[in-house]
C-alpha cells in the first residue's frame, strides 16, 4: 500500500470552541488559559478561539449561528464555554454602547444555550463562565489613560456573575463562577488582572486550573488520535496508522 494513498479518509479532531469577549481573545497569547488547555489536550482535540474583544452577550447572541451551525455529529463541538459579562456589566451611564441590563444579560445567555441545543450541542456541553472580578483602582488607571472615567464596578460585575450562575443552574449546564473563586476567603486578587480587567499570566493559570476538570469530564473518553509512534510496525506501518482511523470519529 502506498503511503500516499488516496483511499484513507480524512482524519477528523474533535472540536472544543472557546466563546466570549476579549478575555477570550486574548487566551492564546503567551501563558493564556486556552492556550494551556490546548496543550492538554494535542493529539485529541482542537482548540478554537472565538473571541471577541468589545463584545457582550447581544452582539454574541447575533454572531453565535454564524459560528456554529447544525452540522453531522461528528462535526458538533465536544464542549463549549461561554464567557461573557465584563462588559455587559459596564456602567450604563459611563459606557452605554457596552451595557446590557442584567435581566437582558440572562436572557441573552439563555438564547444561547437554547441555540445550540437546536443545533445538536447540548447544555451538557456547555460551560458558562462568570466575569472575573474587577480591580477598580487599577481599570480606573486604565480608564483615564483613555479619556474616560471609570465605567466599571466589582459590585455590578458580581450581580451579573451571581446572574450567570443561576442561568447554569436553570439551563442545565455547568459554570465556573470566577468572580467568587478569585476572591474565596478574601484573597488579594489584583495579580490575577492584568490592568484590573483583564487576566495576567497568574489568572490565566489560575482559570486554567479550575476550568480543566470541568472539560476532562467531557472528555474523558477521547483517544489519542494517532498511536504513539513505539507502536507503529516498522514492517507494516501501514497498518499501525490506518487501522485506527475508527478511533479517530468524535465519540457522541
Amino acid at each position: 500500500m502506498s503511503g500516499c494513498g488516496s483511499c484513507c479518509r480524512s482524519l477528523l479532531w474533535p472540536r472544543v470552541l472557546l466563546f466570549g469577549d476579549s478575555i477570550t481573545q486574548f487566551s492564546f497569547q503567551k501563558d493564556g488559559w486556552g492556550s494551556l488547555l490546548a496543550d492538554k489536550l494535542v493529539r485529541k482535540c482542537d482548540v478554537f478561539n472565538r473571541g471577541f474583544s468589545g463584545y457582550n452577550t447581544k452582539w454574541a447572541k447575533i454572531i453565535l449561528p454564524r459560528i456554529i451551525k447544525k452540522s453531522s455529529t461528528a462535526e458538533n463541538p465536544v464542549a463549549v464555554t461561554i464567557f461573557f459579562g465584563a462588559n455587559d456589566s459596564a456602567l450604563k451611564d459611563e459606557n452605554p454602547k457596552q451595557h446590557i441590563p442584567l435581566d437582558e444579560y440572562v436572557e441573552n445567555l439563555k438564547a444561547m444555550i437554547q441555540y445550540l441545543e437546536s443545533v445538536d450541542v447540548p447544555g451538557n456541553r456547555v460551560i458558562l463562565i462568570t466575569p472575573p472580578p474587577l480591580c477598580e483602582s487599577a481599570w480606573e488607571k486604565e480608564c483615564i489613560a483613555q479619556g474616560c472615567k471609570l465605567n466599571r464596578l466589582n459590585m455590578v460585575a458580581g450581580e451579573y456573575a451571581k446572574a450567570c450562575v443561576q442561568v447554569a443552574k436553570e439551563c442545565g449546564t455547568e459554570v465556573l463562577d470566577l468572580w467568587t473563586l478569585m476572591q474565596k476567603d478574601n484573597q488579594d486578587f489584583t495579580s490575577y488582572l492584568s490592568d484590573g480587567l483583564h487576566l495576567s499570566a497568574k489568572g490565566s493559570e489560575f482559570l486554567a486550573s479550575l476550568l480543566w476538570p470541568l472539560l476532562e469530564k467531557k472528555l474523558a473518553t477521547l483517544p489519542l488520535i494517532l498511536p504513539c509512534w513505539r507502536d507503529v510496525s516498522e514492517l507494516n506501518p501501514e497498518q499501525s496508522l490506518l487501522e485506527e482511523e475508527e478511533n479517530a470519529k468524535q465519540p457522541l
